[in-house]
Formats: C-alpha cells, sequence, structure tokens
C-alpha cells in the first residue's frame, strides 16, 4: 500500500499528568516483530466528532491505565484523553487509490495491524484474505500484574474484510452500499457486548472485555477490547491450513511466551516439552469453558477455523453470543448463507478444534504436517473428553449451590461421584425436554422450546427439604420448573416422568447425605447453605440474549437524555445485579454507590423488569 507523509506531531496521542500510561497505546505491538506477516499496517488518522459514551473503570484500574483511587468519573482530562487515543480511522487501500486528502495535523507517526486469521465465510478458506476487516489492534499495554492486548472495532474498511475478498475491489470507510465491508461498528452494538462481557467476567466466565466506545452522531461506534491475549485459534490454524511450519512456530513460540510472561502457563523446567505443553493446556481450558458454557446455556459459535473464540475458548466479538434462559437445545443462528451449529453441539466443535491443535501439536515436534484425519484418535482427544465431562458434573454440583471445596471433597468419594452420574442423567432429561411444537423460524435463526427451567427447581428444592418436607409430590414438582412454553400435553406425568422425578429427587437427597457424612455437618446444615447460595447462583431473574436488548435501548435512551455519567452509574448497578457467583461477593464485597437522579432509578427498574419478563427466552 502507498504511503501518505506522516506528521510529526504528537499532540493527538495518550495523555498527560496522570493519563500519561495511555501513550503507550501507540499502535506498537510484539507480534510485528515476532511474526511479520501475521498482519496487514495501516496508517492512521485522527476521526472526528466522537463523544466517549462509555469507560469500564475497573478495568483500567485493572490494568493500571488509571489510579486504584480514581474516582468513576469522566472528567475532561480523561474524555480528551480517551478520544486522543482511541478516535482513530485508517487510511486505507481505497483512500491510497483515491488519493484522498486529510489535514496533515490528523495523521499519527505510528502505524497500526489488521491481524490476519482464517475465517469461514471467506471463499479462501487458508486465511490469505481474511482477518480484522473492521478493527484495528491499537497496542500492547503492559500493566501492574498482566501484559494487555488492546483493540478497537469500527475503525475503517481493510483488505481483509469479506465484502473486499467477495468483490474483489477495496471500499471506502462508511460505504452505506455494504454492511460488514464498510469498516464501521455500531453504538448499540458496542454497549451490548460491553454489558454482556463485564456480567461474563464477573461471573467467571472467560471474555475479552470492553474498555471503551466511542459514539458518533450517525449511530456509529469504535469499540475498544482488551484481554491478557487477544490471538485466536485462528490466528495459529491460517498458518496450517497452508503448510507454513516456520510461520506457524513462530506464532507457538510467541503465543506460549505472552501465556509464560503473564502467569497463565508455567516456565518450562528442564525436560519439559513446549509444544505438548501448550497443547494440554488448550486441552484443559476448551474442555472446561465447553462445559461452562452449556451449563450456563451461552451460545457460542464455534466451528473449524476457530474465528469466533480465543485461545482458551473465551468469548470475542458478541454479534452472535446468546445466553438462555432454558436449555434450547436445537437453537441455531443463521448467518446470511450458513447456520451455526447447537448448544450441545458446541461440544464437537470444540473437540474438532482440539483435533486440530493436536496436528499443530505434531507438526511443531516432527517438523512434518500429518494428515488431520490420522489425529482422530490422537490422546489429546481423549483427555479432553475426561476433562470436559468432569467439568459438567462439577459445574452442575456448583449450580446447585455446593462450594467449590466441598465439590472436591466429594469427587474423592466414589459413592458421591456413583450418584452423582445418577442424578446428571435424571437432571438432563428434564433439561433437555422440548415443547411439542418443534422447531420454528425466530428473528436471527431457529430454535425449539424448552418447557423445564432447571435454575426454579434447583432454588426452590433445598427450601421445601429445609421446611420438612421429604419427597415433592409429581404435579408440584413439575410446577415448580414448568416453563410459559409448556402446554398441557408436555406436562403429562405419564410412568416414565414420574421415576425420573423419584430418581432425582433420591439422589439429590444422598448427595446431601454424601457431602454431610464427608464434611461432617448435619444435613439441615448442608441444606441450609445450599439454599443460600443456591438462591443467588439460581436469581429468577436471569439476563438473556432477548433482555440484553431490550437492556441496551433503554442505555441508549439515557445517554441521550441524561450522559455518559448517568449511564455509566446505571450499568455499574445493572450489571451487579447480574452476579449471580458467591465466590465474586466473597472476595469483592463492594457495591456501586445508590443512585440518586429520580429518572436513572426509574430506567434501572424498567431494565430489570426487561430481564424479569425475558428470563426464559434466548
Amino acid at each position: 500500500m502507498g504511503r501518505i507523509i506522516l506528521s510529526t506531531k504528537r499532540n493527538q496521542e495518550g495523555g498527560t499528568g496522570r493519563y500519561l500510561r495511555f501513550a503507550e497505546i501507540n499502535g506498537e505491538h510484539p507480534l510485528k516483530h515476532a511474526v511479520p506477516d501475521a498482519f496487514v499496517e495501516y496508517q492512521v488518522r485522527t476521526r472526528h466528532g466522537g463523544s466517549v459514551c462509555f469507560f469500564n473503570f475497573n478495568l483500567a484500574r485493572e490494568m493500571g491505565l488509571i489510579a486504584q483511587d480514581h474516582e468513576s468519573v469522566l472528567n475532561k482530562t480523561l474524555t480528551d484523553t480517551l478520544l486522543g487515543t482511541f478516535s482513530l480511522v485508517i487510511i486505507n487501500e481505497y483512500d491510497i487509490e483515491n488519493h484522498s486528502a486529510f489535514a496533515p495535523e490528523d495523521i499519527r507517526p505510528n502505524t497500526y495491524m489488521a491481524t490476519r486469521y482464517l475465517q469461514l465465510q471467506h471463499p479462501d478458506k487458508t486465511g490469505r484474505t481474511s482477518g480484522d476487516g473492521r478493527s484495528i489492534w491499537n497496542g500492547c499495554f503492559h500493566g501492574k500484574n498482566a501484559i494487555w492486548d488492546i483493540s478497537s472495532c469500527g475503525t475503517g474498511a481493510t483488505c481483509l474484510s469479506p465484502a473486499t475478498a467477495i468483490e474483489g475491489r477495496y471500499f471506502k470507510t462508511g460505504d452505506k452500499e455494504v454492511s460488514y465491508g464498510c469498516g464501521r461498528a455500531d453504538l448499540k452494538e458496542g454497549l451490548a457486548a460491553a454489558i454482556n462481557s463485564e456480567i461474563f467476567h464477573r461471573n467467571g466466565i472467560p471474555t475479552e472485555r470492553t474498555l471503551a466506545i466511542i459514539g458518533f452522531r450517525d449511530g456509529t461506534s469504535i469499540n475498544v477490547r482488551a484481554a491478557p491475549n487477544l490471538l485466536r485459534p485462528a490466528h495459529l490454524f491460517r498458518y496450517l491450513k497452508q503448510g507454513d511450519l516456520t510461520g506457524l512456530r513462530a506464532i507457538v513460540d510467541y503465543y506460549i511466551q505472552r501465556q509464560v510472561d503473564n502467569g497463565m502457563l508455567p516456565a518450562l523446567q528442564a525436560g519439559q516439552r513446549p509444544y505438548q505443553e501448550f497443547l494440554r493446556q488448550v486441552v484443559e481450558d476448551f474442555a472446561y469453558t465447553t462445559a461452562l458454557y452449556e451449563s450456563e446455556y451461552i451460545f457460542c459459535w464455534m466451528d473449524w477455523d476457530g474465528d469466533n473464540i480465543l485461545m482458551d475458548a473465551g468469548i470475542i466479538d458478541y454479534g452472535s453470543i446468546r445466553q438462555f434462559g432454558l436449555f434450547h437445545r436445537q437453537y441455531r443462528y443463521s448467518d446470511v448463507d450458513r447456520m451455526s451449529t447447537t448448544i450441545s453441539g458446541q461440544r464437537h466443535k470444540a473437540r474438532y478444534i482440539i483435533q486440530t491443535f493436536a496436528q499443530i501439536s505434531e507438526a511443531l515436534i516432527s517438523g512434518r504436517k500429518p494428515n488431520i484425519h490420522k489425529m482422530r484418535n490422537h490422546g489429546s482427544l481423549r483427555e479432553f473428553d475426561r476433562c470436559y465431562g468432569e467439568a459438567r458434573d462439577k459445574l452442575l454440583l456448583h449450580r446447585m449451590g455446593y462450594s467449590w471445596s466441598q465439590i472436591e471433597t466429594g469427587y474423592q468419594d466414589r459413592e458421591f461421584r456413583a450418584t452423582m452420574r445418577a442424578f446428571a442423567r435424571a437432571f438432563a432429561y428434564f433439561e433437555q425436554f422440548q415443547s411439542s411444537q418443534g422447531i420454528y423460524e425466530v428473528t436471527d435463526g431457529i430454535t425449539s422450546d424448552a418447557i423445564f427451567c432447571m435454575r426454579d427447581i434447583l432454588r426452590e428444592l433445598p427450601v421445601l427439604y429445609l421446611q420438612g418436607t421429604c419427597f415433592v409430590d409429581y404435579p408440584e414438582f413439575i410446577a415448580i420448573m414448568q416453563s410459559d412454553y409448556a402446554q398441557e400435553h408436555d406436562l403429562q406425568l405419564h410412568p416414565y416422568r414420574q421415576r425420573q422425578i423419584r430418581l432425582f429427587q433420591t439422589c439429590y437427597r444422598r448427595l446431601v447425605e454424601n457431602i454431610a457424612r464427608l464434611s461432617r455437618r448435619s444435613e439441615a446444615e448442608i441444606l441450609t447453605r445450599l439454599s443460600e447460595r443456591s438462591n443467588l447462583i439460581n436469581r429468577y431473574e436471569r439476563v438473556t440474549g432477548d433482555s440484553i436488548i431490550n437492556v441496551t435501548e433503554k442505555m441508549l435512551r439515557v445517554y441521550r437524555e441524561l450522559g455518559a455519567g448517568e449511564m455509566l452509574r446505571i450499568f455499574s448497578h445493572f450489571v451487579q445485579q447480574q452476579v449471580l457467583k458467591p465466590e465474586y461477593f466473597m472476595r469483592r464485597g463492594k457495591q456501586p454507590p445508590p443512585l440518586r437522579n429520580a429518572k436513572a432509578k426509574k430506567v434501572l427498574y424498567s431494565m430489570l423488569k426487561a430481564v424479569k419478563d425475558s428470563r426464559e427466552g434466548i
């Protein structure tokens, strides 16, 4: 790509005084030097007319970008610093071809990278044309306890977008004739991702996080994201598909070193083999996270390209992410010409991704790329299955209200494990049961309806047992957990269903007895703790994909009426209401300051009502 003369002025970058560390986010990144062909390099210029709609003060403190005692207030200096650091747009190939003129003082001295990775929606299935289609990496920030990657979505149309690959031409940033190829991001999309990601993070779900959102009058935005490592499996798979073992080794070595530097992988001892250790960690991460998504009813579009997830299977890009209120196991997301897998099918997609990682490990060890089909019986897949099964059972126990220490204690006992497996089978019968209505179309795909809300029965059962109920009779058991989707003939109490209700309760009580025996506590004590924890974990009002859409629209109205400051306060309260992890409050315990603005209180109430109204949806 041709170059435009760079301005030597730096007054647009970084901050002053207490915000000097923002100046370190200037396009420089070690990936540029470690893997020189992993990106396309772009000059950038200032994009004017933006305002800071959102800033994640908690994340900025955690990173070390601002002081720990910094108020959660957007002062003018901080606002100017954020705009100076992140309000950018690339000077792309279209601009160069058409000799676009820009004010010299707007052009930044450093270049920024759009990274290359595999994407299934591209005609070329080897990653030669695909990658960050509307994003750049702002840089790498060395924080207090970790090294952070920072990227921005909505910074202009790159040559790696599907539109360029399909049509064979470059696009002007902001071209309204194309959608994804226009290079812009949507403000509503950015705010929804910020809400979702912060709720997920606080509930222990691996994810990138939103650092800032810069909004513009036309409804577009620049959405700034951060994580200790923003590499996706697709970044590695690109080299594998092309048979480029030199590039593959370089990017895997880079990834391993970053994980070691961040304390996510132990430094290798003498005699340890790096690529086996790398594979082992990936297997454990994917097994646990895949089980976690299924347990939390999170739909995350996994596929063979490894595009929509991070290297630890954490969430990146919330465009197709949904959290269900019930186990709607037939839901599939529709993306123009292809359908996604289902929520239970994610396990099989994750398993194939592990098969590909096994192929990578073997290629780097032997120096030759083995056929992917020869990896079908690789030991890493058996380990994935084992880790996934164990994680799934332990996560179910956690949903019931058991603490992690109780779960680990119970898992050492053979009788407890056998009872747990029987309970899991009875639980799955009710959880996976679908409405007789069958599959039907929704706005973004197809789905079928689950008819039982398992969170309700897990929340209510210990309370009833503490009140002296020995056995919840069949009609009451069904009444507790039936959803609004259930029709009369879906709820019939035929003999097989009655046997499943008996098995469910028998195993539940035996698990309590076993934990009481192993921990030397009374059953009443165990049930009391289960009731307390389950009441939070299985809270009646839980956010879903449907409610996020509604909540985001309400928050945008607040922003327009009351400004960013009030929206940030509402955001903090809403997110805190959706933290359903007892360990979070044991560790943090801090509540956001109360809302004082009457309008803000009213909006928060309406947001919480929207969550309640959509609690069973998709």
